[in-house]
């Protein structure tokens, strides 16, 4: 007998906001499966707005409503029985991010919960990655948002420690990391791998997926630093409007994917790791693992 249950996750970044529904099928003596039923991505890039000048503007709080009410309508159309919202770095960043999600509840019904960097990294470390996983080895965890980077070190199959930096794409694009957020990262990450002979990367993030889309490589095959090192070459060697036309990138990815794939380049040299694995995963697919499991 198999049993069903819709769940949503919207995730609400720094780059876009995501509204994820996921088909939850238990069947008895079997492990339960969480497939996707339809992702929408919204290119809203309150970054823009958190980072330069502190809050979220008019036009973006309008959008942001709008955005919302066609989430709700459409978890309505899918008979979604539970989600859960969640902000991130731009939100948590923007003087008036409580304003906009009290509006947000008041107009579009939706109640969204601002979350930190740790509870961020936590989620996503809840995602499905035991398959990945092999307990003899070390990997070195990296979800790369628009306002921030999430580290998570996993050692033996369980986390070791993790660690958000307000490193992001879009503050990159704005030139508002200075170099003692990299030293930072730098420090923390080789200070935390040095007890490990061999560390493999797990990439996580809109860029590093689309950019392993691009390689063409089977699902369980990893990118190796000289792959990605290459293709930061190349992308740079292409303008903006080269990159849209030439790959076929979105107006919202053909800029962040450059920051996004110098952030992942910098923690493969730093932890010493060849390859980078990429999983389809990310913060809304651990929202709704963790809602599902109570963690949440």
């Amino acid at each position: 007998m198999i049993k069903i249950k819709k769940y949503a996750a919207i995730d609400i970044g720094s780059n876009a906001m995501r509204l994820l529904v996921v088909n939850i099928v238990e069947q008895e003596g079997k492990e339960t499966q969480f497939n996707k039923s339809a992702l929408v991505r919204v290119p809203i890039r309150l970054g823009q707005d958190a980072f330069t000048v502190g809050e979220i503007s008019a036009e973006n709080t309008d959008r942001m409503v709008d955005a919302m009410k066609a989430f709700k309508l459409l978890m309505k159309v899918h008979k979604v029985e539970a989600y859960k919202a969640f902000a991130t770095s731009a939100m948590r960043e923007a003087y008036n991010g409580k304003e906009v999600v009290a509006l947000i509840k008041k107009k579009a019904d939706i109640k969204i919960e601002i979350i930190d960097g740790k509870k961020e990294a936590a989620i996503i470390a809840s995602t499905d990655l035991h398959y990945l996983l092999k307990t003899d080895q070390t990997y070195l965890f990296v979800d790369v948002g628009g306002g921030s980077t999430e580290f998570t070190l996993f050692s033996n199959g369980k986390i070791v420690t993790s660690r958000s930096f307000k490193v992001g794409t879009v503050r990159l694009l704005n030139e508002m990391v200075c170099d003692v957020v990299w030293n930072e990262i730098e420090k923390w990450i080789k200070t935390n791998v040095a007890d490990y002979d061999e560390i493999s990367l797990i990439g996580s993030g809109g860029n590093i997926n689309k950019l392993f889309k691009m390689s063409g490589k089977m699902q369980d095959k990893p990118l190796s630093y000289l792959y990605i090192n290459s293709q930061y070459a190349f992308l740079n060697s292409l303008s903006y409007d080269q990159r849209i036309s030439e790959l076929a990138l979105n107006p919202d990815r053909a800029d962040v994917i450059i920051p996004a794939v110098r952030i992942y380049l910098n923690a493969m040299k730093w932890s010493g790791a060849r390859n980078i694995y990429v999983p389809k995963i990310g913060l809304s697919d651990g929202i709704v693992k963790a809602m599902y499991f109570g963690k949440i």
